[in-house]
Order: structure tokens, then sequence, then C-alpha cells
């Protein structure tokens, strides 16, 4: 998905008709009653050959207060912060009404790109609709019919332009990660500059003190922050430099289990948190001291850990703990027994309000980034292999002893291996693991992703396919007679 488009608009404007042909399917109830879009409804759309994520949002309405109606339009301006590019559709038989023109000094201040639509443009009675729409002073207007596809290559040419902007940026800010391994580079792990800065996540549940201890490591109060849970509702990227470490910072919304994720406001932060760590190369798990882990502190790591990225856990909040080495201890047990696949990530406390354990927390993440990228040597690789295959030989299934031959490293970025050997569709998990664990301990390389592939190596058999040469007629009855 390149990039993201809210579609805004009063009630009744045909934004769901327009959202169901971009998609492709009848997702989204149409009705001429308005008002019959209440949540957001996000779906992977197609126009030509551009890919986007369309969001289908409620009616703007003029109500602030804490009604359907006050709740629904605060989504709807949450779709608007969160698009990249926002399609405000007027209704061209009905005209500017002074709701439309309020909403467009709205969208003026909120959104960066705005693409002005006077929908249900078909016939002559739509033209003085059309023509009082460039008084909202949003550009030259698209004539549309949703219902009956019209107008979509003019929609078309507004959007190029700006997806190919959009592409670019997703390109610049994509971590580079299963980076293929040349032997000539050698083994100098690549460092973190302004052009390149190292891309951090902070995610955990909901008021765990995300944006207060990205506050603190910035210097400033950058992110509205308060004893509310839920605040943050979008993923916020932010450079600064940490001690001579030039970051980008992710501050997420924060995840909560499925089953209490009621709000649609709320399931879109998730989804725009996942996209933050998708973007990081260093995600940290940040957990209340006073609620030790949890289901979702447990996916939120696992998925970092599938996504294939370093992973540090901070327990914030520790200046108000009591008992410190008693839940310390608790803490360590829980993460190892539960995230045994980030078996020796670093787990660090910290306080968000007064600052303390930073220091250990900006060493654990730039530990964290150097293991992600480490090299080990071939040579290592293989007599390490030969004392592992020593010490406890690789099963034989049905009789057949699988050989483990050779082992290098692919990749980086995590640390990728490929061992050669017979029938590895037969390997048992159980023995990867036990070369996983193996890789994690000998060489240095606690808590980090490692990826570990079998690769068949047999030798070819040359008389493989071809047919077996027939008898000649003397052999057969020499054979028989004798």
């Amino acid at each position: 998905m390149s990039f993201t488009l809210a579609i805004v608009g009063r009630p009744n404007v045909g934004k769901s008709t327009l959202f169901n042909r971009l998609v492709g399917k009848r997702l989204a109830l149409v009705d001429d009653q308005p008002g019959v879009t209440r949540d957001l409804r996000e779906g992977a759309a197609r126009l030509g050959d551009l890919i986007f994520t369309v969001i289908d949002t409620a009616g703007l309405e003029e109500v602030t207060d804490d009604s359907l109606q006050g709740r629904m339009r605060r989504l709807t301006e949450r779709a608007v912060d969160m698009a990249d590019i926002c399609l405000f559709m007027i209704d061209a038989r009905v005209g500017v009404t002074p709701t439309d023109q309020i909403f467009a000094d709205i969208l003026r201040k909120r959104s960066a790109h705005v693409i002005l639509a006077a929908n249900k443009g078909e016939g002559s009675a739509a033209d003085a609709g059309v023509i009082e729409a460039y008084a909202l002073g949003l550009g030259e207007p698209i004539r549309m019919s949703a219902e009956h596809g019209e107008g979509l290559n003019d929609l078309y040419a507004m959007l190029q332009p700006l997806a190919d902007a959009f592409a670019e940026r997703t390109e610049a800010e994509a971590p580079e990660t299963d980076v293929s391994i040349d032997e000539e580079d050698g083994e100098v792990a690549r460092q973190p500059t302004a052009a390149r800065p190292l891309q951090v996540a902070v995610v955990g549940r909901p008021n765990a003190g995300k944006s207060t201890l990205i506050n603190r490591i910035v210097g400033e109060d950058r992110l509205l922050t308060g004893p509310e849970a839920g605040i943050t509702r979008d993923a916020i990227s932010l450079r600064t430099d940490w001690q001579g470490t030039p970051m980008r910072i992710f501050d997420t919304a924060g995840m909560r289990k499925k089953a209490k994720v009621q709000e649609k406001l709320e399931k879109l932060s998730v989804s725009d948190g996942l996209r933050a760590v998708k973007f990081a190369e260093v995600v940290v798990v940040l957990l209340d001291a006073a609620i030790p882990f949890e289901q979702q502190d447990l996916r939120i790591a696992d998925l970092a850990e599938r996504e294939g990225r370093a992973v540090v856990v901070a327990v914030n909040k520790w200046d108000v703990e009591e008992h410190k080495q008693e839940k310390l201890r608790d803490l360590r047990e829980a993460f190892e027994r539960l995230l045994p696949q980030l078996k020796g990530a670093p787990l660090v406390t910290v306080s968000a309000k007064t600052g303390k354990g930073l220091d250990r927390l900006l060493a654990a993440i730039l530990r964290a980034y150097e293991i992600w990228n480490r090299r080990v040597p071939t040579a290592a690789l293989n007599r390490w292999l030969t004392g592992m295959l020593e010490a406890h030989p690789p099963p034989a299934p049905q009789g057949k002893r699988i050989k483990l031959r050779y082992m290098t490293q692919a990749k980086t970025r995590p640390p990728g291996f490929v061992v050669m050997c017979s029938h590895p569709d037969k390997m048992p998990e159980s023995y990867t693991r036990y070369l996983v664990n193996g890789l994690r301990l000998d060489f240095d390389m606690p808590g980090t992703p490692i990826r570990l592939h079998m690769r068949g190596q047999g030798e070819k058999n040359p008389y493989k396919g071809r047919k077996k040469a027939q008898p000649s007629k003397l052999k057969k009855h020499l054979k028989r007679s004798g």
C-alpha cells in the first residue's frame, strides 16, 4: 500500500458508494437515508495501477459533544489526521452548504493534501453546484458520479503525482532488513547517520508511559500526555540525536487485546502501531511496572520477532515500585518462559517521569542494534557446527541419518544462516531450535531474531531418469536354458 486516502464529507454525499467502487466490493452499506455509516471502514483500493488504502468515514456534522454524532465526528477527524490524502466530497446537486464551508476550513488546517470532488455530477442539474465548489478554495473540483463510475480518470490524474511522492517517502523511511552478506564488505556493522538514523518504535499497552518516555528522551514536551489511557491515537515520528546517536523514534497508540478494542478509533490506532513496528529496526516494548506481562505485551514482542526486528523490553514507572528486586526477578523469569524465541533480550528498568535508567535503555538499544547487524565468519560457524553435531547428533527419521555438511551466514538484519544437509524436509523443529539456541549462546546473540534455514545438497545420480537397458533375445534364451 503506497498511501492512505480518507473520503470525508457531509452525510449522504456518496462516500460509501465511492468506497465500494474503489475496493471493488460492496463492503460499506449504502442507502438514501443519511448517517448509515457510523464507523470507519478500511479497504484495499485499486485505481488503474495505483494500489492504496481507502478509509470510508462517517458524515461530518457540526457537533462537538459526546453524543453519537459527536463521537462520529471525532472518529472522522482522526481519519483525516491519519490519512496521507483527503478526498472531500460535496453533493453537486445540492451545491455548497454552510456546513461544507466549515469543513473545508477544517481540512485546510488538518490535512496537507486535499482533493475536492463534486459528486452526483451527472446531468445539467449539477452544473451550478460544480461551479460553486470553486469558492471553497480547495482547487479545481473533480466532477464525478460515484454511482456510475464517472470522473475516476480525473481522480487518478490527481492521485498519481502524490502517490509517487509517498512511494519515495516510504522507500526512504523503510529500514533495510534481510540484507544479503557480501564477503567483501567485511564484518563492520553499519552505523546510524543523520541521513539514515536508527529507527526505534516504542510500543505497549495504553497508559504505559510511551509519550512521556519519548518527551524525556527528546528533552521537550513534543507529545500530548496525561493520566487518561489512549491519548495518543496515531504513530508519530520524531527525529532526535540521543547522546550522539541520530534516531527516528515512533510513538505509537496503545495496543489492547482485540476483545477490548471496541472503538473503531482504537482499532485504527492498533493497525497504525503495527505499521510502526514494520518501520522500526529496534522495537522497545514498554511495560507498566504495576502490571506484569499480559498476553498483549507478549503478542507485541512476538510480532516484532516475526517481523525480524531487534527487541528491548523496558519496564516503566520503576520509581514507584516497592519490591524492586523481587519484581525484576519475576519479570525476567516470565519473559524467558513466555518468549523463548527472544531468549536473552535486554530487560531494562526506567522511570520516564524522573529520567532514571535512560542511559541503560540507550545502551540496550545500541547493543540490540549491533547484535541485529552481527556477522559470523564461515570458518567459525563450521567449527562450531562440528562441535554441536558431536555433542548431539541429528536424528535418523525412518532409519535415514540426516547429514549436516556445511553452514554459512547468508543474511543480517536479522542474522540469517543456511545449513546444507540431506533430507532438509525431515529435520525436526526441535533440532533446529537446538542449533538456534547454540548460536545465541556461543556467538553472543541474545534476544535478536535468528533465522535458520535447512537446504538440501544431495549428490545427483547420473543414471537417474535413464531408461533401463533391455536384455537381448540371446541373453533371455541363455537365462531360461541355464
